[in-house]
């Protein structure tokens, strides 16, 4: 079995910092694909970056140049730096990552975390 965990959410102001980190664990081969996505209250869950294979990058247009992820292949942990946050970044945010598992290749989801940005 395959868990990711987040932390790192929490209350900020306008400007302000968060780091989020996501850590896999259990039986993994390889993975694939981690990535953070964000579902707003009455929203739809939409993607905020991504890292595929240790190194190639994806971000939403709403945080680039904001948002930073980070992959630490050793340790199955996957981090989001983000700053200058913004009001409208306030959502909880969902770990995701595609892991051969050893039988087959499955897509798996974190808890969430919580950020709020106050303005």
């Amino acid at each position: 079995q395959v868990q990711l965990v987040e932390s790192g959410g929490g209350l900020v102001q306008a400007g302000g910092s968060l780091r989020l980190s996501c850590g896999a664990s259990g039986t993994i081969r390889s993975i694939h694909v981690m990535g953070w996505y964000r579902q707003a209250p009455g929203e739809r869950r939409e993607l905020v970056a991504t890292i595929t294979n240790g190194r190639v990058t994806n971000y939403a247009d709403s945080v680039k140049g904001r948002f930073t992820i980070s992959i630490d292949n050793a340790k199955n942990t996957v981090y989001l730096q983000m700053n200058s946050l913004k009001p409208e970044d306030t959502a909880a945010y969902y770990c995701n990552a595609d892991i051969n598992n050893g039988l087959t290749l499955r897509s798996y989801w974190g808890q969430g975390t919580q950020v709020t940005v106050s303005s």
